[in-house]
């Protein structure tokens, strides 16, 4: 298979309020955390043993999908992204050491439930607000990390 492929489909739960802020050029970006949950069994018979893992995934949005998840979402509300992966390198700026982390990139959302957030006291449906397809919701390359207010 020739090329590249980068692409992630996840269902989770928010780890905390999405952060908003905009960079120089004011574009939008919020940054929040995903926790996403898979159950799994353990054993055989009437010995099987229900377990959980949970994985904690960073993740930032640009553009109209930033202003519109930290609108209407809150830590613990479900949200199904679909986005790409990013790898972020710096140098710790107090021992100097060499830092790195993986994160996703949302493109694409959609809300799960339609549980009202009660702040605005509107719910909404399944799909509702889901990013648009084929519409730039930021550059291509992410401006640089002290062009990110945060």
């Amino acid at each position: 298979m020739a090329g590249n492929f980068n692409k992630v489909l996840l269902m989770g739960n928010l780890t905390r309020d999405p952060e908003l802020r905009h960079t120089s050029s004011n574009t939008p970006v919020a940054k929040f955390g995903l926790a996403v949950n898979r159950r799994y069994g353990v054993g055989d018979g009437s010995n099987r043993e229900m377990r959980e893992e949970v994985t904690f995934v960073d993740c930032e949005a640009w553009g109209r999908t930033a202003e519109t998840i930290s609108q209407y979402l809150r830590k613990g509300r479900p949200i199904f992204v679909e986005g790409r992966l990013r790898l972020d390198q710096w140098e710790d700026k107090n021992d100097g050491s060499k830092r790195s982390r993986l994160l996703v990139v949302v493109e694409n959302f959609q809300f799960v439930d339609s549980k009202s957030d009660g702040e605005s006291g509107e719910g909404r449906p399944v799909g509702a607000g889901a990013g648009r397809r084929g519409a730039p919701q930021h550059a291509d390359e992410p401006p640089p990390d002290d062009d990110i207010p945060f």
